[in-house]
């Protein structure tokens, strides 16, 4: 079973998901999902970031940052999120 995260980890994950909110403009139904996740393509590093804006309904937007979380700063996610996402049509389960 996976452990809970560090209360540290809880509140940067919410201040990246709040940055990121601020930086697009989102809409309050909007969700912001952030996770860290283990690489495993050739040529990726072996941890990366992923942002993801799912809206309620239209095409869920990702952007990849080639960091573990515990490295990404508000001016990474920044710069990350000036570049074109990755789009996915359809609505959320």
């Amino acid at each position: 079973m996976p452990r809970p995260p560090s209360p540290h980890r809880t509140t940067r994950l919410t201040a990246l998901k709040n940055h990121t909110r601020e930086l697009l403009e989102l809409a309050e139904d909007d969700t912001v999902l952030i996770s860290q996740l283990d690489c495993t393509e050739p040529g990726c590093p072996p941890v990366e970031t992923v942002v993801a804006v799912l809206p309620p309904s239209g095409a869920i937007r990702r952007w990849t940052l080639h960091h573990p979380l515990d490295e990404v700063t508000p001016e990474l996610l920044a710069q990350a999120l000036t570049q074109a996402p990755h789009t996915a049509e359809g609505e959320r389960p």
